[in-house]
């Protein structure tokens, strides 16, 4: 009976939500039979998919579908058959590819020049104008479908018979934010987490209530400026996925080896690095991040509490959140009692807590579990480049003052965590109610999971570094009914009690303690 229900929400979930964003949903199963025959991200199918199968007539599907396979058979390049498109190329005069470009100036000749990387084209001439206006094409470069041609002249043999012709970026070029506010206001809460979890690619039905908000605090660093959080956990649980995969506006760096030049600012060449023109940049392997200059993790302390840093005689600012994902190799327990749970962190910010104070979330990646098939839905979800689009429109927004209507935040919470909650809230408003359309409930909610995860951080960092970070007490209080109400890093949503003097009082978290005795949470 259960399962009938279960499947009959389903049914009406994907009806609604095709009849509210029309054009915009794709079945995210598609997404996974061609992905499994081509190696591309997951936004660059997507975008194929969106324009020639969103709808949901299995019959027009099936064409679309066709008809993606077909593109990709003729037009996306393998690095094993790049000389047989640099062949056709030669053969037809012109013909259209897609690939990852990147672009660099040429300064001795004036000259933009394109990289193709798995064409193996490099010092391809292409228009300044391309340059101008996508400009990611300079760091990092983006998937793009290019139309490229050839033409040898015999009289100037040092020119590159390529260049490119035209190009468009795998990305839609316009959003009207105002449609996604009106389609929100058609579904639940539930609905609409379950929405957002399916455009990730997984399956909200397979899940756990509360892996559901950790699979959303994953998307907070895309809608929310100068975010930064980590999330450490065994292997398999996708830590990665998201910033590699689903977001064309977020870039991750493997392996953790970067420069400041590369990361920051180059002073050579006067280009602002990564953090300028990324929305994310995420750190895989938290555990191998180095930095071959010696300033390097102090210029990152410096951005990730200010948004700015400063590289020669200039200032610089840039909004680009920070997230460092990593592995642990041992269960929780045993890190609890031998160390911190910032161990896994190399060893020259193992026991930085100026570094650490900085992170505004600490994701407990040990609650999230291991992938399996039955994880990844089926069902529909939105176009992962339109809800990319509908996550870089949020940033310009901000919720932060959402807690100021109906709660006040406790004396325990310094400024660095009154900043780290009021962000974490304002980032989970933005991705679950973006039209600003909630209650008392809903923002006593986030509240709770904001003040968990910053606290998570807090009682590390008294670990490290001692009584300097003594106050862990965090709380926040009813403006109405001035009733106080603690949190602590473990289950949410257990029942409450008010405050009176000398009784044994309950923690969110359903522990128990007498207010006049000290008391004390293992993350």
């Amino acid at each position: 009976m259960e399962e009938r229900l279960e499947g009959t929400l389903t049914l009406d979930l994907d009806k609604k939500l095709n009849e509210a964003f029309a054009g915009r949903v794709v079945r995210k199963d598609l997404t996974k039979l061609i992905k499994e025959g081509a190696n591309v991200p997951v936004y660059v199918l997507e975008y194929l998919l969106g324009m020639y199968a969103a709808t949901d007539d299995e019959d027009s599907i099936q064409e679309g579908v066709e008809r993606v396979k077909k593109i990709l058979s003729d037009n996306f390049v393998r690095p094993d058959e790049a000389e047989k498109i640099k062949s056709r190329i030669r053969e037809l005069g012109q013909y259209t590819i897609i690939d990852k470009v990147t672009v660099a100036l040429n300064p001795k000749i004036d000259t933009y020049e394109a990289e193709f990387s798995n064409l193996g084209l490099k010092g391809v001439p292409i228009a300044s104008n391309f340059v101008k206006e996508y400009d990611k094409l300079l760091v990092g470069g983006i998937w793009c479908m290019v139309k490229i041609d050839y033409f040898y002249d015999e009289e100037v043999r040092v020119m590159n018979p390529f260049s490119v012709g035209s190009l468009q970026p795998i990305q839609m070029p316009n959003m009207d934010i105002n449609e996604v506010f009106e389609g929100r206001r058609q579904f639940t809460k539930d609905e609409w987490i379950d929405v957002l979890i399916r455009s990730t690619g997984m399956e909200p039905t397979q899940l756990e209530e509360r892996v559901k908000w950790h699979l959303l605090l994953r998307l907070v660093p895309l809608v929310e400026n100068n975010y930064n959080m980590c999330e450490l956990g065994p292997r398999g649980t996708g830590k990665s996925h998201v910033y590699k995969e689903i977001s064309p506006n977020s870039i991750l760096v493997s392996g953790g080896q970067s420069t400041v030049a590369n990361l920051f600012y180059n002073m050579s060449t006067r280009k602002i690095g990564l953090v300028g023109m990324w929305d994310c940049v995420a750190f895989d392997e938290v555990a191998g991040i180095r930095f071959k200059d010696k300033d390097g993790i102090q210029i990152m302390k410096d951005y990730m509490a200010s948004g700015s840093f400063a590289r020669g005689k200039e200032e610089k600012n840039a909004s680009a959140s920070m997230v460092f994902v990593g592995n642990i190799n041992q269960s929780v327990d045993v890190l609890l009692k031998t160390s911190h749970l910032f161990a896994p962190f190399p060893e020259e910010m193992a026991n930085d807590t100026a570094f650490f104070d900085r992170m505004h979330y600490y994701m407990p990646g040990w609650e999230i579990p291991k992938m399996r098939p039955d994880f990844f839905t089926d069902k529909y979800g939105f176009i992962v480049d339109y809800i990319a689009e509908y996550f870089r429109e949020m940033r310009k927004r901000s919720f932060a003052d959402s807690i100021d209507k109906y709660f006040k935040l406790g004396n325990n919470l310094n400024q660095r965590d009154t900043v780290a909650v009021r962000k974490t809230v304002s980032g989970m408003v933005k991705l679950i109610y973006p039209n600003g359309e909630y209650t008392k409930e809903d923002i006593e909610e986030i509240i709770q999971y904001a003040m968990e995860g910053r606290r998570r951080v807090k009682e590390q960092l008294k670990k490290i570094g001692g009584m300097e970070f003594y106050d862990v007490m965090f709380s926040y209080i009813d403006k109405e009914s001035l009733q106080e109400e603690y949190v602590c890093p473990r289950t949410r949503g257990r029942k409450t009690y008010p405050r009176r003097h000398g009784q044994a009082r309950t923690c969110l978290c359903g522990r128990t303690w007498q207010l006049r005795h000290d008391w004390r949470v293992q993350a």
